[in-house]
């Protein structure tokens, strides 16, 4: 499997994301579960136009990711070929706060870390691999810059330790917590358990800033797209509006399959 990675790490964004679109359809044709739950969560968002597209998105999501972490660090920050609400980052370097980015399942969530890593030090939350040999693909290609803290406390504490020092944090706001380190909260209009991690690090008083990587048609890149919150994102609940308002701006790169409404609230 290494051998195909880094085989496939050598073809085009452009021949990656056609390929990836085919396994997308063909893991909505060949798995009833994967397809439920992409049916029911673009339903439950009335996001339903955007399904045939996410599908595809899905696969595509899948297959760049090799080039994003075997490729030299120059190539991969090169993809993102357009920044928007940069200034944000830059007010906060002013400030001396540090930034804690908060990136969605949406678009290209590898790519937004990677190209603030080009920028500056910044720590992310890491879920090691079931696999053995995607640990090592994974941890060295994203690079000296990117810092992975393990999803437990050592992690946490790591986490805390990057803003007190005015550094950046990234944390992906809608994965599924384990027991224990959620509370249900209303997405799209249905409770989900929601991390509250990412709640207390905005408590801190650093700059939040939400992320993600619209990706564009043709292989072109990648666009960054960064947003300041308009609401409250010191509880799970306003976490949640923040997520639901970005997802809207591009529902056909968000990643519907993922099960966000796992079990059932009390």
């Amino acid at each position: 499997m290494a051998f195909l990675f880094r085989l496939l790490s050598c073809l085009p964004l452009a021949v990656l994301h056609n390929l990836g679109a085919l396994a997308g359809w063909l893991a909505y044709l060949l798995s009833p579960a994967y397809r439920r739950h992409l049916r029911a969560n673009t339903a439950q968002a009335g996001c339903a136009s955007a399904r045939n597209a996410a599908v595809a998105a899905a696969g595509k999501n899948l297959l760049e990711l090799p080039k994003l972490w075997l490729r030299p660090q120059d190539e991969v920050v090169e993809r993102v070929v357009q920044v928007s609400g940069w200034e944000l980052v830059e007010a906060a370097w002013q400030a001396g706060r540090g930034i804690l980015f908060l990136t969605p399942h949406l678009g290209c969530f590898e790519i937004t870390a990677q190209y603030y890593a080009a920028h500056g030090p910044i720590t992310a939350l890491y879920r090691r691999p079931k696999q053995a040999w995607l640990a090592p693909i994974i941890e060295n290609g994203r690079g000296v810059n990117v810092r992975l803290a393990p999803a437990d406390l050592s992690g946490v504490r790591k986490l805390l330790k990057a803003l007190k020092n005015g550094e950046a944090v990234g944390i992906l706001p809608d994965q599924a917590p384990g027991a224990g380190e959620g509370v249900w909260a209303p997405f799209f209009g249905r409770p989900a358990y929601t991390m509250t991690l990412a709640a207390r690090l905005a408590q801190t008083g650093a700059t939040v800033i939400f992320a993600y990587g619209e990706r564009l048609p043709y292989g072109a890149g990648y666009h960054l797209r960064l947003f300041a919150p308009e609401g409250d994102v010191t509880t799970p609940a306003g976490i949640n509006i923040e997520i639901e308002r970005l997802v809207l701006m591009c529902p056909e790169q968000y990643l519907w399959g993922y099960n966000r409404y796992k079990g059932k609230p009390e």
